[in-house]
């Protein structure tokens, strides 16, 4: 939920106008806008790069995940992993234009951890690719909107730890 839905969804509950503080927040909301829709922009163009380099780099620090008996061994099975690579990249894409982890949360990664573990999936080695992500991701970023981006990242990184 979006920072502009909350305070009025809380407002209206409680049968009152926005407050001043509550006005304030929703301008910073949208005043930043044009930068979380630039970081967007960005991960959604660099997608493909994105996914590839994460991919080749999580497979290099982790062999195991592509050695026989691993869970991306085959080329279906490291299909299959990169695929869940970019879901993660989307789900921190809806949570930068919204600005808020709301959308990841209820979108993806309630029960994402147990689902892995029902699979017998390393989740070490999921957000070990997250992880990843963010690196690749994050130099096709300037400074600033790369700490932004970064942060859903990690707030993804952290819900699976």
């Amino acid at each position: 939920m979006s920072i502009v839905t909350k305070s009025i969804v809380n407002a209206d509950a409680e049968a009152r106008y926005l407050s001043p503080g509550e006005l304030d927040r929703i301008k910073g909301f949208v005043g930043s806008g044009e930068q979380r829709l630039r970081i967007a922009e960005a991960l959604t163009g660099g997608r493909e790069r994105i996914i590839k380099q994460a991919g080749d780099q999580l497979f290099q620090k982790r062999p195991d995940v592509v050695s026989p008996g691993g869970n991306a061994y085959g080329e279906e099975m490291t299909a299959t992993c990169l695929r869940d690579l970019d879901y993660y990249l989307r789900l921190v894409t809806y949570g930068v234009v919204a600005g808020d982890v709301t959308p990841i949360e209820e979108i993806g990664i309630v029960g994402a951890k147990e689902m892995y573990n029902s699979l017998g999936t390393s989740i070490d080695a999921v957000i070990e690719g997250v992880r990843a992500m963010k690196t690749v991701a994050t130099s096709l970023l300037s400074g600033e909107d790369a700490a932004e981006a970064g942060a859903y990242f990690d707030y993804v990184i952290g819900a699976m730890s």
